[in-house]
C-alpha cells in the first residue's frame, strides 16, 4: 500500500467513527508528531555539540586517570 492509498483508507475509517473516537485518534496523531519533533530537535542538538569546538582544549589535556587507577572494574 502506498502512502496516498493508506491515507485515503484511514480517512474513510475516520469518517465512520463517533466524534469522541476521532478526538482520540487526533490526540494520538499529535503525540506521534511530537515524538518526531523531539527526535529532530535532539538530533540537531547532538550535531551542534559534536561539531562544536568548545571542548577541543580537552583533546590536548593529559589523562588524569587510567584504568589502573580503578578499584573495581565492571564488565
Amino acid at each position: 500500500m502506498n502512502r496516498e492509498v493508506l491515507i485515503d483508507d484511514t480517512l474513510n475509517k475516520l469518517r465512520q467513527l463517533p466524534e469522541v473516537k476521532i478526538k482520540e485518534v487526533n490526540d494520538f496523531a499529535e503525540f506521534l508528531l511530537s515524538k518526531i519533533d523531539d527526535k529532530i530537535v535532539l538530533e540537531g542538538i547532538q550535531k551542534l555539540i559534536s561539531d562544536s569546538k568548545s571542548f577541543d582544549f580537552l583533546k590536548d589535556e593529559e589523562d588524569l586517570y587510567t584504568v589502573n587507577d580503578l578499584k573495581e572494574k565492571y564488565k
